[in-house]
């Protein structure tokens, strides 16, 4: 326990502290020259020690600072009720269910790529080349049109969202699949072929086992991904509800706390989602017998 403790806790606590501390003395200089302007109007001379404890308290200040964020989520989440407006939870959910459905799609098209381009010289020819450049296209300039295309077809609220969340997602678990499918060595794929065995057989018993631990390691990705094009996804539709509303409301009227609490929930939403698909991924493993790297 005291091993773990201090190989891996400690540095992390240490770390953290450490952005604290950063965080707190920037909230100071970012926040103070407003102090500064609000007494100098008044006639008054303030010292630095009477403008320090007003630089943590601002109601709109350039930079909340730490116990500000903190207590806005507090507020946000556990003091309202989950079906208000004002709800991170409530929120929270909205970018949820289009994250999932997102990830949902973006890892089943990932893997169907990945299994064209492995079996068809030609798909890989032609596919792989289109799939890389299509991550080059900044999505904040294709999410817009994506949401005005859908929507003149009558398709509105969750799935234009989630087609974005798609469009990021499906692309790390294609490369992966692909890498992780042609992952076999030649020689186990010559001993499938003296027992005579299908390219069914061959997928089935000897690919696809051999891909999930790249499979897994790549839905991470997908899915802090999916989230991310969720929250771009509200922003172009001036949406009133999900992570993204609360980042344009806080935007448009200057509440600088709401915007860092709503980042905050994403951030904390996408550290629970990837460490739930690493888990399943890790007891996957472990049922296929799968070893640690660290026990090899």
């Amino acid at each position: 326990m005291a091993a773990v403790l201090k190989s891996r806790i400690l540095p992390v606590l240490t770390v953290a502290a450490a952005i604290i501390a950063i965080w707190y003395v920037a909230a100071a200089i970012l926040n103070a020259p407003f102090e500064y302007a609000q007494a100098e109007r008044a006639g008054k001379e303030i010292s630095f020690s009477e403008v320090l404890p007003k630089t943590m308290a601002q109601e709109r200040p350039v930079l909340p600072a730490p116990h500000q964020v903190v207590v806005e989520l507090w507020e946000t989440t556990v003091n309202k009720k989950i079906t208000s407006k004002r709800s991170l939870v409530y929120h929270g959910w909205v970018t949820l269910s289009a994250t999932l459905l997102g990830f949902v799609m973006g890892t089943v098209l990932g893997i169907l790529l990945a299994v064209g381009i492995v079996h068809s010289r030609v798909l890989d020819k032609s596919l792989m080349p289109w799939i890389i450049t299509s991550q080059t296209i900044p999505i904040l300039a294709i999410a817009p049109m994506i949401i005005v295309v859908l929507n003149a077809v009558g398709i509105t609220g969750l799935v234009p969202k989630a087609f974005i969340s798609t469009y990021l997602s499906f692309f790390p678990v294609a490369v992966g699949m692909v890498k992780g499918l042609r992952s076999p060595e030649a020689m186990h794929l010559d001993l499938m072929k003296t027992y005579s065995a299908s390219r069914s057989d061959v997928f089935w018993k000897l690919r696809w086992p051999s891909s999930v631990p790249f499979l897994f390691t790549s839905m991470k990705v997908a899915i802090a991904a999916s989230l991310v094009g969720a929250i771009v996804g509200e922003l172009p539709t001036g949406a009133v509800a999900g992570l993204g509303a609360r980042l344009l409301a806080g935007s448009y009227y200057g509440q600088t706390i709401q915007i860092w609490s709503a980042l905050f929930a994403a951030a904390i939403m996408a550290a629970v989602l990837v460490t739930l698909v690493g888990l399943a991924g890790d007891r996957l493993n472990r049922r296929m017998g799968v070893r640690p790297e660290g026990a090899r």
